[in-house]
C-alpha cells in the first residue's frame, strides 16, 4: 500500500497530499462529531485530469477512495472508516466557475465550487440559482449533486437533480465522461447523468456540472404565520397555492419547541407577539401585490391561521429565515438528538406526526419532538431531543431502536427514510429493508459494471 500511496501523492504533488494526522483532522470528522475516521492520505487534486490519474492508480492497486466535498453531509458518506485504509479525495481546490450564460440560463462549475459562490455568480448576471441550504456557505456543488440535496425551494424548483443539465464524471478506472451539455431536451438513449446524481460517489466522481439558472424574482412576500395544527398548515399550503397562482416558493413547518430552542440558544427573537403550537414560514415569489395579505384574511376566516407577521424589509425577511435555519444547531445545548430526514405525501404529514409521536413516546417517555422542515414537499426533519434529565449517552444508544420505530411509521405511509440527506454509512444497512430484491439487484449490477473493484466509497449506499 505504501507504494500505491506514494504514486497517488505524486499525482497532486506533496503540497496537496496530506499525510500528517493533525492536518488531516478536518477531513476525518464532520460538524456533528458523530462520524470520525482515519486515513493514510488526503489528496487535493486541482483538475479533472488529476482526478482521472488518481482513480486509474487506485483502480489498479485496489485502493479505496472516499470522495469529499464540503464535508457537510449528515450520513457519514464522506468520512473514511476507522480502519485507516481509505484514501480521502477532496475536491476543495476545484472551485472554478467555468461559465455563466444568462441567455441560456446556465452556469457551469467545478464540483468543488461552494454553493454560495454559485448563487453569487448567478446573481452577478441578474439570475437566480435556487438551491438554498443552511450550509450553503460551505457545502459544495459536487456534494449537493451526489446526495441530490433538496433545501428550501424544492416546492418551486425541485431537488438538485432537477437543476442539473449535464455532468463531467471520472469513472472508477480513470476514464472521463464529458457530459457537460446545456441542452434542455436530449432523447438520445439512456440518461447517464441521472445515474451519478444521488449515488454519493459510489459510481463515479463528479468533477463539473452544468446547472440551471432562473430569472431573479423582482419581489417577494415572506410571512411568519401561527397555525393551530399541522393539518391547518397543509390546508393553508393548498389555499396559498390556489390564491397566489402557484407562486409559493417556500413553505416551512416549525414546531414551537424548535423555535423556542432557536430563541433560547441562538438569540433569535420571536417573530410574533404570542406563542402557538405550530408555525409556517411561507414565501411567495413575484406575487400580485397584497397576495399574502389576501391569503391571511381567507385563512383566518377558515380558522387556519391565528396570527401572522409579514416581513416589511429584507432584514426582517432574513430574520424569519434565520430563526428557521438555526434550529438544528440550537438542538445541541439541549442534549442528545436523534435525527430523521424523512418524507411522506404532503397530505399525510399530519397523520405521520401523530403516529410517530405516539410510537416514540411509547419507546422513550418524555421525548421532545423537534419537528420542522419542508412541508411543501413532504420532507420533515423529525428530530427527537432527549427527555430533560436523561443521560445523553443512554439516549443516543437508542439510535437504532428509535430509527426502527420512526421508519416503521414512515413505511406505513409509503414514505422515504432519506428525503434529502442521502444514505451514506448511516442507512446503508437499511437498504435491504426498504428496497425490493429487483431494485437491489439493479443497483448492485450498476455498481459492478461501473466499479468492478469496489474502490469508490465502498460500503456506502449499498450494504456490503
Amino acid at each position: 500500500m505504501s507504494d500505491a500511496l506514494n504514486r497517488l501523492a505524486a499525482v497532486v504533488g506533496e503540497a496537496h497530499a496530506i499525510r500528517n494526522a493533525a492536518e488531516m483532522d478536518g477531513y476525518m470528522r464532520e460538524w456533528r462529531q458523530i462520524w470520525t475516521g482515519r486515513s493514510p492520505l488526503v489528496l487535493r487534486p486541482g483538475s479533472t485530469g488529476e482526478v482521472s490519474r488518481i482513480l486509474a492508480i487506485a483502480n489498479a492497486t485496489r485502493t479505496a477512495i472516499v470522495p469529499q466535498g464540503g464535508n457537510t453531509g449528515l450520513c457519514g458518506g464522506q468520512i473514511p472508516t476507522d480502519a485507516g485504509n481509505e484514501v480521502v479525495l477532496s475536491l476543495d481546490r476545484m472551485t472554478r466557475i467555468l461559465d455563466v450564460d444568462a441567455a441560456d440560463n446556465t452556469i457551469t462549475v467545478e464540483a468543488g465550487a461552494v454553493l454560495k459562490s454559485v448563487q453569487d455568480a448567478a446573481d452577478a448576471v441578474d439570475r437566480l440559482f435556487p438551491l438554498s441550504l443552511a450550509s450553503e456557505g460551505s457545502c459544495r456543488i459536487g456534494g449537493n449533486l451526489s446526495t441530490n440535496a433538496g433545501g428550501l425551494n424544492v416546492i418551486a424548483y425541485g431537488n438538485t437533480r432537477d437543476l442539473c443539465l449535464g455532468l463531467e464524471v471520472v469513472l472508477a478506472d480513470g476514464r472521463i465522461w464529458n457530459g457537460l451539455k446545456r441542452l434542455r431536451k436530449d432523447n438520445t438513449g439512456y440518461d447517464l447523468r441521472d445515474l451519478f446524481i444521488g449515488a454519493e460517489g459510489t459510481l463515479g466522481i463528479i468533477t463539473a456540472a452544468v446547472m440551471k439558472l432562473f430569472p431573479k424574482p423582482k419581489s417577494r412576500e415572506t410571512a411568519f404565520i401561527a397555525v393551530p395544527s399541522p393539518q391547518a398548515a397543509v390546508d393553508l399550503l393548498s389555499l396559498a397555492q390556489d390564491m397566489s397562482g402557484n407562486r409559493v416558493v417556500g413553505f416551512e413547518l416549525i414546531a414551537d419547541i424548535a423555535l423556542q430552542f432557536s430563541i433560547r440558544h441562538a438569540g433569535v427573537r420571536h417573530p410574533l407577539a404570542e406563542t402557538a403550537p405550530w408555525y409556517v414560514l411561507a414565501e411567495l415569489s413575484d406575487p400580485v401585490p397584497g397576495a399574502m395579505m389576501a391569503i391571511f384574511e381567507t385563512a383566518m376566516e377558515r380558522g387556519l391561521v391565528t396570527d401572522a407577521a409579514l416581513a416589511q424589509s429584507d432584514a426582517q425577511r432574513q430574520d424569519f429565515w434565520t430563526a428557521r435555519e438555526l434550529i438544528s444547531e440550537s438542538q445541541k445545548p439541549e442534549g442528545g438528538s436523534i435525527k430523521h430526514d424523512v418524507s411522506v405525501p404532503v397530505s399525510k404529514v399530519p397523520k405521520f406526526l401523530l403516529e410517530a409521536d405516539a410510537a416514540v413516546s411509547r419507546l422513550v417517555p418524555g421525548a421532545r419532538f423537534v419537528s420542522f422542515g419542508h412541508l411543501g414537499d413532504g420532507n420533515i426533519h423529525y428530530n427527537i431531543s432527549q427527555p430533560v434529565g436523561m443521560d445523553k449517552a443512554r439516549f443516543l444508544d437508542m439510535w437504532n431502536e428509535m430509527n426502527d420505530v420512526v421508519f416503521e411509521v414512515v413505511g406505513h405511509f409509503n414514505g422515504s427514510i432519506s428525503a434529502e440527506h442521502g444514505i451514506g454509512r448511516l442507512k446503508a444497512h437499511r437498504m435491504a429493508e426498504i428496497k425490493s430484491p429487483v431494485e437491489l439487484d439493479m443497483m448492485r449490477g450498476l455498481k459492478r459494471m461501473l466499479d468492478p473493484n469496489n474502490i469508490l466509497n465502498p460500503g456506502r449506499v449499498l450494504p456490503e
